[in-house]
């Protein structure tokens, strides 16, 4: 008897006799082909016509789903609310089953902060690339396997024609960034030694206030693509036009033209409109390369006395916005970065936060970036030449005087109003007044605090340490007088509460002048000048305006201050705001109500804002040009000694202390 031979696996498959019903599951060709299959015995119809082996594999079968036994339906809704809790698709305040209270109310009870690191390690993640940050957080992106940084201001709109012409001008970087219009800069770029006089301008005026910078490596950067600004790449290019117009902005017209045989009027068009250009030109909508955002807040900070607080406003918050995506927000070190890029992330963002606040404060919106949407600490007490790309170990921070004390005073001023001021302000808003006498501790052991880290140490011979002692000082007085201006505009106050109001507002006036009248303090004018502190002056002139509440001698002494503050001020007399207008107003009002003894002749300024007055017809607006020019000498001199009083008592410079509301802003009007 003959045996029949037995096929191997394949063979079997191919000779299976026919069967009327197809496969339940497609042939494995089909599969790997990704196409559709008949299931046709023996052979699917894809596989006859490519003439491919067909052949089937039955699947492996559905796992079954584990559930404990004991589960019921509250701890599997548990369950399941607390692993999109882990992935953020669930907020805490939303989860609803009964076994979730407990995890609420221990999150509750821990700090924002603590929260706030808490979610970076669940879901946060940074990605970096050839020298750019992303942060992301959302499931959407952190559920792909590879985040790629080629975004789409690397590969889009980058190479669009200009819509109107190579000449066209845009009002504002947001404009030309939706009308996607980018122009070559090559012409813009001024010669090497003009580059170079530039950024020692810079150095000596503006970083040490600012501190957005490592100037070691700026320095090298900018030595070599002066010289070639062909080499520049567009970030390079938004730096360095960043650079050169705040230093132009940073210097008088004389000095402009004594160094660049050019009107500084000239040059700040120039270099304006090139790095608006340059913002343009590097996406910087898009962009995710910490040298755009860099020069975007040094033009910002430049540009905040000559932009109306609303468009300010909003370009401050598109900064915001830049530097979440990028993960500024999140400090470095839970973030893994070197430290390096540690550091100079939280510089830049300690200029950003106050910046945010301040334009928040002058639109009237009140609106900026809140305490718990961010953790990133401020910067380490250190200088520049200890921290440099590519190091390991962590710098270790001086005691003392560093080239960060401006800045850190400055980041301590912040932090204490958007993590303490604010909340009162937000409580007081809708409930009872908030208690002075709580904020007046709280200013006190600020500034114990600020004396005891950094004033203690400062050189007076030194004119970055002097400012910085008499911006404190102001500040905190500043704080103090806020708290009590609600009392003042109600009325609700007595003649002794008048005068220590009065008292109080002009050590912040003396402060400001002192600063004015420092020959070595010339180079930081444009700070000083942009924070100018109007509650002091319009509460000063107030009292003035009251009859009986000042002696004489008092009234021509007050006066004499108010003559050096338009010395020192004359755009007030320009009234281009509303500040300006209700400090003209309250001034001739406290004139005409308690001149000083000796009112004749008539000083300069209070003979402009009668004219302005009187050819002042409705409809009409005033112009710069129409001001009277004064030329009688102001003599009343201050003495450095304003400067180290006993801290009894800061500068609008961390912008805004103390919100003011509607009831403040209507008696400023009425003034």
């Amino acid at each position: 008897m003959k045996s029949r031979p037995v096929a191997i696996a394949p063979a079997s498959i191919r000779t299976l006799p026919e069967h009327t019903s197809p496969m339940p599951y497609n042939c494995q060709p089909c599969v790997r082909r990704k196409i559709k299959c008949d299931r046709s015995i023996p052979s699917c119809s894809s596989c006859l016509k490519g003439k491919f082996d067909c052949f089937y594999k039955a699947p492996p079968p559905p796992r079954k789903r584990k559930r404990p036994e004991s589960e019921d339906v509250h701890e599997r809704l548990a369950r399941y609310e607390r692993m999109l809790q882990d992935n953020g698709l669930l907020s805490i305040t939303d989860a609803r089953s009964p076994s979730s209270k407990e995890n609420t109310e221990r999150v509750h009870k821990s700090s924002p902060l603590r929260q706030a690191q808490l979610d970076i390690t669940q879901t946060g993640k940074l990605v970096t690339e050839e020298g750019k940050s992303r942060y992301i957080d959302s499931r959407v992106w952190l559920d792909v396997a590879e985040v790629s940084m080629q975004e789409p201001s690397d590969n889009e709109g980058d190479d669009q024609p200009a819509l109107m012409g190579t000449n066209l001008w845009l009002g504002d970087p947001l404009s030309g960034a939706l009308l996607g219009v980018s122009q070559s800069l090559i012409g813009c770029h001024p010669c090497h030694q003009d580059a170079m006089k530039l950024w020692t301008i810079y150095v000596q005026n503006v970083e040490t206030l600012c501190k957005v910078l490592h100037i070691p490596t700026t320095t090298a950067m900018l030595e070599v693509v002066s010289q070639e600004p062909n080499i520049a790449s567009r970030s390079q290019d938004c730096l360095l036009f960043a650079i050169y117009h705040f230093a132009v902005y940073s210097i008088s017209d004389d000095h402009c033209l004594r160094e660049f045989a050019e009107p500084r009027s000239v040059l700040m068009s120039k270099y304006q409109h090139a790095t608006r250009q340059a913002l343009i030109n590097a996406s910087w909508l898009k962009t995710t390369e910490l040298p755009v955002l860099q020069a975007f807040v040094l033009f910002l900070i430049a540009m905040r006395p000559q932009t109306d607080p609303h468009t300010f406003w909003i370009w401050t918050g598109v900064a915001v916005r830049i530097a979440q995506r990028m993960g500024l927000h999140r400090d470095g070190e839970s973030l893994g970065l070197p430290p390096f890029d540690v550091q100079m992330r939280r510089r830049l963002f300690w200029q950003l936060l106050p910046l945010d606040g301040y334009a928040g404060q002058v639109s009237g919106t009140g609106i900026s970036i809140t305490p718990g949407d961010w953790d990133t600490k401020q910067p380490l007490n250190v200088n520049d030449d200890q921290i440099y790309p590519g190091m390991r170990q962590r710098p270790e921070e001086q005691k003392g005087a560093s080239e960060m004390m401006f800045c850190l005073t400055k980041a301590k001023l912040s932090e204490f109003y958007t993590r303490t001021a604010v909340k009162m302000n937000t409580v007081g808003a809708k409930g009872p007044p908030h208690d002075n006498t709580e904020l007046e501790k709280l200013i006190d052991k600020l500034e114990s605090d600020i004396e005891t880290r950094y004033l203690r140490y400062c050189d007076i011979i030194n004119p970055v340490h002097l400012l910085t002692l008499g911006i404190v000082r102001s500040a905190v007085n500043m704080v103090r007088l806020r708290s009590r201006m609600p009392s003042l505009a109600s009325q609700d106050i007595d003649d002794n509460q008048r005068r220590e109001l009065c008292a109080l507002a002009q050590k912040i006036l003396d402060t400001d002048n002192a600063l004015y009248d420092n020959p070595n303090l010339r180079k930081f004018q444009w700070h000083i000048k942009t924070f100018f502190v109007w509650d002091a002056m319009i509460c000063v002139l107030t009292s003035l305006s009251k009859s009986g509440l000042l002696s004489l001698p008092e009234q021509d002494a007050i006066w004499g201050k108010i003559a050096v503050t338009y010395k020192n001020h004359p755009e007030i007399l320009e009234e281009k705001g509303r500040l300006h207008v209700a400090a003209g107003k309250v001034t001739l009002k406290a004139w005409i109500a308690n001149p000083p003894s000796n009112s004749t002749p008539e000083p300069g300024f209070i003979s402009t804002l009668r004219s302005r007055r009187k050819n002042r017809a409705p409809g009409r607006t005033s112009k710069p040009d129409d001001i009277t020019k004064h030329e009688e000498t102001v003599e009343y001199s201050y003495s450095l000694d304003t400067l180290f009083d006993s801290p009894d008592g800061v500068d609008l410079y961390f912008n805004g202390c103390l919100n003011y509301g509607a009831a403040e802003w209507m008696f400023w009007d009425q003034l």
